[in-house]
């Protein structure tokens, strides 16, 4: 298995991989929307020459602060084959990701997702770090994950992500 940087010979694939993880194409265009824009990541990995799986960070802003200054990314999606699900795979991308987002400067990843699953990796419930997401959803599904630490101290407010993805809905 290889982690490695989205490349633009890889989106045709990203698209697939989204669609059939999620079935449907709103993920795949939603990642197709934000593509390009400034502070996103994005990587894909691979077995046997085929991209099986994708993770996917864009800028998120706290209130009013600008993500720039925050330095604070979204995890959405992660989308996996599903012929590999459960193989360890999402777990291999999301590692390698947030070690990419750490060493880029990244301060803090916010995630909207099963608590099961990433608590794994070291996210808690984003109500404990004063952070509500702009989305009517259960405070425990919302996590967040310090890669600096006391990276949001005093950084109190509600998340929002970029508006791309409220039509991607």
């Amino acid at each position: 298995m290889e982690i490695q940087d989205e490349r633009p010979e890889d989106i045709d694939a990203i698209r697939t991989v989204n669609i059939a993880a999620f079935g449907r194409e709103n993920e795949a265009n939603l990642v197709d929307q934000l593509r390009g824009i400034d502070n996103t990541l994005s990587f894909v990995a691979i077995e046997s020459e085929q991209i099986v799986g994708h993770i996917f960070f864009s800028p998120v802003t706290i209130d009013e602060k600008r993500s720039e200054e925050l330095m604070i990314l979204g995890l959405a999606p992660l989308a996996i084959l599903p012929q590999y699900q459960r193989q360890g795979i999402g777990s291999l991308l999301i590692k390698h990701s947030l070690e990419k987002c750490s060493d880029l400067g990244c301060k803090a990843v916010v995630v909207l997702g099963y608590p099961e699953y990433y608590s794994r990796f070291g996210f808690i419930s984003a109500k404990e770090k004063g952070l509500k997401c702009e989305y009517l959803v259960p405070d425990d599904l919302f996590m967040v994950l310090e890669l600096k630490n006391s990276a949001l101290d005093g950084c109190r407010g509600i998340v929002k992500y970029r508006f791309e993805f409220q039509e991607c809905e």
